[in-house]
């Protein structure tokens, strides 16, 4: 398939590829279906990291450089130890109401967790979500709620404040975050439209203009998201004005960052829909990658 020239591929072939992460020079990635995390060099030579039979999703690293996974399924967070086995660190079942799914890690190893709330790809009544922090030593709390569908985390160069896209909430939230890692009451860092009702949520509802999806900051303190009903990434300033919106075309974008040398590439994670059962049978996936003129800046 011919793509934008604006666009390369960087790797190919895969189920359904999801959180992207820049980490010691190389690009990591959750490939759904397959249940692998990878690590990918900018010639797009792939190392499996790990193999996460509950569905690998976000991922971090603590301080001492153990790689933190989200096992999607299980509702749990797994941790990699130096000789490469995977235990858990966290279990979220008693507070997540869906597949656990993305996460960002701060500086003190401190996960914000997401979920989806209800049964999203079943076809469960939909239903508000919390937002998770696990804390080093593995204890969990939820520290936000009522969220639509949280996504996308990120953390400021600063480390005070959590970004949050909810993918069906048709806004972008924030947060303080507090010395001791509790959250402030949420803000709107971006609203796109009224807060639709649960009840309108549906695999592609009507009711929003922007699903942010996977996410990243740069240096000047925009996002730039995945708009997972828009087969776009968008880069948008605080309030919500759009400062560049890029069309992938006839495939879906579904998770982007930042980094490559001085972190001006643009990795973009494509396929054509995010049905599970189409992606489970498809080897469709992508990464695509295109130069931005601002750096990546803080959390992932």
């Amino acid at each position: 398939m011919a793509i934008d020239p604006r666009f390369s591929i960087l790797v190919s072939g895969y189920t359904f590829l999801e959180s992207p992460r820049w980490h010691n020079d190389r690009l990591w990635l959750s490939d759904f279906y397959t249940h692998q995390v990878l690590r990918v060099d900018l010639q797009g030579g792939v190392e499996k990291v790990a193999d996460v039979p509950g569905q690998p999703s976000g991922m971090g690293w603590l301080p001492d450089g153990r790689l933190l996974v989200v096992s999607m399924r299980e509702r749990k967070i797994l941790r990699q130890e130096s000789d490469g086995r995977l235990v858990t660190h966290a279990d979220l079942s008693s507070v997540a109401g869906g597949h656990a799914n993305d996460m960002v890690v701060d500086a003190q190893g401190r996960a914000y967790v997401g979920n989806f709330g209800f049964d999203f790809m079943g076809g469960g009544a939909p239903q508000a979500a919390a937002l998770v922090r696990v804390d080093p030593d593995g204890s969990v709390r939820a520290v936000a709620s009522k969220l639509y569908f949280p996504n996308g985390s990120m953390i400021t160069p600063d480390g005070k404040t959590l970004i949050v896209g909810e993918t069906m909430g048709n806004r972008i939230s924030a947060f303080d975050i507090q010395p001791d890692g509790a959250l402030g009451p949420r803000r709107d860092w971006a609203s796109f439209g009224p807060t639709p009702a649960l009840t309108d949520i549906g695999f592609v509802p009507d009711s929003l203009r922007a699903a942010p999806d996977g996410a990243t900051l740069d240096a000047e303190g925009a996002v730039w998201f995945a708009d997972a009903i828009g087969n776009r990434v968008v880069r948008m300033a605080p309030g919500g004005e759009i400062l560049d919106s890029i069309s992938t075309g006839a495939l879906g974008a579904f998770a982007c960052t930042l980094g490559g040398p001085g972190g001006r590439t643009l990795f973009i994670c494509v396929a054509p829909d995010f049905n599970e059962h189409a992606r489970q049978q498809a080897r469709e996936a992508s990464v695509w990658t295109t130069q931005v003129g601002v750096p990546g800046a803080g959390r992932p």
